[in-house]
């Protein structure tokens, strides 16, 4: 079983320290995303990378439509990993969609976790009333459609409107390259699970210190987004970071570190 976890989501364990930091990569990513920020934490922590199935180095083999068509399938790879490596206490930090996949495996396993760090997180990316979220849900439809007829444009569209930052065009590239590198299907599947989720009622079932790390000019998930979740998570910290974009720990790793660690520090 643990061989089979480890393989399966392409596990990295590295690091000194005693205490666990699980990073959790965004949607159309992989860990490699991570490697501007892990080395602020070889010393102090012991480190938990992964690619979610369909992702990166993950077992393609071991991709099950029905297990990864909602959200709690992502989130029970998370505990799965957590059970194998029997962690405890872990400090999650997860990207985007991840930070509601976080929030969904501590709503299983509130045993596993002490801290979590969502880095522009969205409960729901879909407009509702009384709420914003970004997005009227024929735009993301139509997005998804793109998807079908020509699978490199929907890439090299959503990219730079997903990095910002023009110039560091390196990284819009890089998001554009991985973007295309998994299977259209999963990538499709991925995308219709993360933006048509709605987990707002997830978020008061939260009881450990939490950290919303949220972006400036994120077309992703809008400032109301990270004030909602700051509203409707007991006991959360919201941070307004000068990091434009939405993708803070590529574009700006040193800013990340510093909001992290005064959180980790507290």
């Amino acid at each position: 079983m643990a061989a089979d976890v480890i393989r399966r989501n392409n596990v990295q364990i590295f690091g000194e320290g005693e205490k666990t930091i699980l990073f959790a990569h965004g949607f159309g990513c992989d860990q490699n995303m991570w490697r501007f920020i892990t080395p602020a934490y070889e010393k102090d922590y012991k480190i938990i990378l992964f690619d979610y199935v369909g992702c990166g180095k993950s077992d393609l083999l071991a991709y099950n439509e029905e297990r990864y068509s909602t959200l709690n399938g992502y989130a029970e790879d998370i505990i799965d990993i957590c059970n194998v490596l029997n962690l405890k206490q872990v400090i999650f930090i997860g990207h985007s969609v991840s930070s509601m996949i976080g929030v969904l495996a501590y709503v299983q396993s509130p045993d596993i976790f002490e801290r979590m760090v969502l880095v522009c997180p969205s409960p729901r990316y879909i407009n509702d009333i009384g709420y914003i979220g970004g997005f009227e849900k024929q735009d993301l439809e139509d997005l998804l459609d793109v998807m079908d007829s020509n699978y490199i444009g929907w890439a090299s569209f959503l990219a730079p409107v997903v990095m910002k930052n023009p110039d560091m065009p390196e990284l819009t590239e890089e998001l554009q390259k991985s973007f295309c590198s998994i299977e259209l299907r999963i990538t499709k599947k991925f995308a219709e699970v993360t933006f048509f989720s709605d987990n707002r009622r997830d978020l008061n079932k939260i009881q450990i210190p939490t950290l919303i790390l949220q972006c400036s000019d994120d077309a992703i998930a809008p400032d109301e987004v990270g004030e909602f979740v700051h509203a409707n998570t007991p006991g959360s910290t919201l941070v307004k970071m000068e990091a434009i974009g939405h993708c803070p720990h590529m574009s700006h790793p040193e800013e990340t570190i510093e909001k992290i660690n005064k959180f980790l520090s507290d």
